[in-house]
């Protein structure tokens, strides 16, 4: 299995790079205190810096706002997943706890300010693709069973015709989810080698290591960019 960036991504991209982390053997089952202390730690610090500021306005937001204008999505209308994030935690003032995995990255997204997804790499055999859609595609919203089917051009995280995440990094699907039975996950975090590069390969380093350490579970690390478009997980 791999993960691999389409060469057009790049065309219209060609700064987008990728942090990797993929866990195996996680039991996500009993939650952990210890991710609840870092995720509310994270919360905290972010709502005392960012309180009554404008988030897409914020210079690790603007460049995935301007990423998305560049390649057609509204980011007032879709915003990318870490500024919905961020905005919810300001607004609402906490972070609900989902579970063990998907609260570790929550925190480091909102530590960073990155975009951070995790994906059950048990849900499907095929590769994992960043690339644009095409004819046959088709995404299932959260708690929903019936399929969203794409118009071909849509920038995407996909497996064969499963599209995980729709607009890039703007909202994961309910098929490959994480659950308290995920144990094999994928954690792709989306930045920029002209602006976030440093933050990206920390986020990544912190979360290999947060994983390892809590889970006693085992970690690759990886880096994808213009130069580097594919890496095995």
């Amino acid at each position: 299995m791999r993960f691999a960036v389409d060469d057009a991504v790049f065309e219209k991209l060609r700064n987008v790079c990728f942090g990797v982390v993929v866990a195996r053997g996680i039991d996500n089952t009993e939650r952990k205190k210890e991710i609840k202390e870092i995720l509310d730690n994270n919360v905290e610090m972010r709502i005392e810096q960012l309180c009554g500021a404008k988030i897409k306005e914020h210079a690790g937001i603007l460049p995935y706002r301007n990423a998305f204008t560049k390649i057609g999505f509204n980011p007032n209308k879709y915003p990318c997943s870490v500024e919905a994030l961020i905005t919810r935690v300001i607004k609402g003032g906490q972070m609900p706890s989902i579970n063990n995995v998907v609260d570790i990255a929550n925190a480091i997204s909102i530590k960073y300010i990155l975009p951070i997804g995790a994906h059950d790499i048990d849900a499907a055999e095929e590769d994992i693709m960043v690339r644009y859609s095409v004819e046959g595609d088709k995404f299932i919203p959260f708690g929903m069973e019936v399929p969203e089917y794409l118009e071909p051009g849509e920038l995407v995280y996909a497996r064969g015709s499963d599209v995980k995440t729709r607009r890039w990094i703007w909202r994961q699907s309910e098929r490959g989810k994480i659950t308290e039975k995920s144990t094999n996950i994928f954690f792709p975090i989306d930045g920029f080698s002209d602006s976030n590069y440093n933050e990206v390969v920390s986020a990544r380093d912190e979360l290999a290591h947060l994983l390892k350490e809590l889970f006693n579970c085992k970690v690759a690390t990886g880096y994808v960019d213009v130069d580097n478009k594919t890496m095995q997980l």
